[in-house]
């Protein structure tokens, strides 16, 4: 029997062994053969259902990318790669997606691999020149530009990258001497221009952070760091920078917030840890010491603003603020003479800051330092025009400096601001039997204390009616006629029987409650 010899494509006869072996297998040869051809039908098949799948990929990743759903479009893309990884247009594609969601450094890898594939691919050595000057690499970049112009002289874009590169490299060669000859100012200029340039080259940002903190902006250092966080993998001396600096600006939430950044990369991290418990330790007391104060539980408040000067003494703005608070405290709790005290104090460390003013200026209200409360709101004022409460304290200390020059109730029992109902009461009775007309004999004598007698009597009434005492401390005067209704002029009807105008003896009805 014949048979096809593959190789030669020829018929040759067929050996008697090859023969034994096809009658043994009963004719199985012809189905084997059979099978074969039937195996590379279906393998051809899933070679083109493979590529139809690709290509769909593809246009559906398209699609998303141009809708704007960078995600859903990279995990098309992700599928595509994974389909055919030698085609390099599907790592070029994939790279726009993740410049699209700025992740500048997954798509590096994918424009390496397209150009792998594809030396000659002009889009994708531009755009990897792009992204290398971006990040400061700029001996890569430069090479980039190169390859782009051997092939295309005239290229305009590779040009001008290259231009820059030279500049790049100028300007950061400007900004380092600088730096070292410790003129910062001109290396934070210098920086500028680089950055300009290397949006993500952390080394620049570092470097011009630095030259703000030699000259005392915190801030803009600030500014420069927190883009390095994410411009490096594993930045903790970032982060922990960032967190001792917002801590010596007195922000200790922030501070919190970065020192936990840097533990999440490395729970174990020394120096992370021991700057977290300083912190965590700070802000509970401050944080505590101000629910205390929503609460009005004013001692307590103090306490824990005592506790944290203690926690930490070196850093000026934290004493500076828990002072502040201290003063607020003791204002708003009635203690006059601590309050003016310890709000002087305040106001000398921090003399712009008109919350401690207007504190103090309310201290001396109930100090009866009338003119001292007007001082200080108007100081308060000229920091801050627009603030209501500022404004409004001014006007009733101003009220109240006016109302001591005429009648003063509180002066008149000779009781303080802050007295209760019982000790207004109690010094009334006093008075009221010391100047009872009664108790003298000349006439001159008598109408003197009955001036008096009817003063004390009014204070009593005015101070013991809460709205009535509402008025007094804003700055009124509830018994002027002057503030009565229906104009001035009207006679004062006051809340007891006393007539000092009828003749004969004098009698008197007295309300001692």
């Amino acid at each position: 029997m014949w048979r096809w010899e593959q190789s030669g494509l020829q018929l040759v006869p067929e050996s008697d062994e090859m023969a034994r072996l096809r009658r043994g297998a009963g004719g199985l040869l012809p189905w084997l053969s059979l099978l074969c051809v039937i195996l590379d039908l279906h393998l051809d098949g899933l070679l083109a259902a493979s590529h139809a799948e690709i290509d769909n990929h593809l246009e559906m990743g398209r699609k998303l990318l141009a809708a704007g759903q960078l995600a859903e479009a990279l995990t098309h893309y992700h599928s595509a790669v994974e389909g055919d990884p030698n085609n390099y247009l599907t790592y070029y594609k994939r790279a726009a997606v993740y410049l699209a969601m700025g992740k500048f450094r997954s798509a590096l890898p994918d424009l390496s691999k397209a150009i792998e594939l594809k030396p000659d691919f002009l889009a994708a050595r531009l755009q990897r020149g792009n992204i290398l000057l971006k990040q400061g690499n700029v001996h890569d970049a430069r090479q980039d530009f190169e390859a782009v112009l051997q092939t295309h002289p005239g290229h305009e874009e590779a040009s001008g990258q290259l231009q820059r590169a030279t500049e790049l490299e100028v300007h950061l060669q400007d900004a380092q001497a600088a730096f070292e000859r410790q003129d910062y100012g001109s290396a934070i200029r210098f920086l500028d221009h680089v950055i300009e340039l290397t949006a993500w080259d952390p080394e620049a940002r570092e470097l011009r952070s630095e030259s703000y903190l030699q000259i005392g902006d915190i801030s803009k250092a600030i500014l420069d760091l927190k883009p390095t966080t994410k411009l490096r993998s594993d930045n903790r001396a970032a982060f922990m920078k960032l967190s001792k600096l917002y801590y010596m600006q007195g922000e200790h939430e922030e501070s919190l917030n970065q020192v936990r950044e840097c533990l999440k990369l490395d729970q174990d991290d020394k120096d992370c840890f021991s700057h977290y418990k300083q912190v965590k330790k700070l802000s509970k007391q401050l944080e505590s010491a101000e629910e205390y104060i929503k609460e009005q539980r004013y001692e307590d408040a103090i306490e824990k603003y005592k506790a944290a000067m203690k926690t930490e003494p070196s850093v000026h703005i934290y004493t500076t603020k828990a002072n502040e608070r201290i003063c607020h405290c003791l204002s708003k709790s009635k203690k006059s003479p601590e309050a003016i005290a310890t709000c002087t104090e305040a106001h000398q460390q921090d003399p712009s800051n008109l919350f401690i003013l207007r504190d103090r200026a309310e201290a001396y209200i109930l100090n009866e330092e009338l003119e001292k409360a007007v001082e200080d709101y108007q100081a308060a004022k000229e920091l801050d025009g627009e603030n209501e409460e500022i404004k409004e304290g001014l006007e009733r200390a101003q009220k109240l400096l006016k109302q001591s020059h005429k009648r003063d109730y509180y002066k008149i029992l000779g009781v303080k601001r802050d007295a209760n109902k019982q000790e207004i009461i109690k010094a009334y009775r006093k008075l009221a039997q010391q100047w009872h007309p009664d108790n003298f004999q000349s006439e001159d004598e008598k109408k003197e204390a009955e001036k008096k007698f009817i003063d004390i009597a009014a204070a009593k009434e005015v101070l013991t009616d809460p709205e009535l005492r509402q008025k007094v401390d804003a700055g009124e005067d509830p018994l002027d006629p002057e503030n009565q209704q229906g104009g001035g002029g009207h006679s004062q009807q006051w809340p007891f029987e006393f007539n000092p105008f009828s003749s004969g003896n004098y009698h008197f009805k007295f309300n001692f409650n």
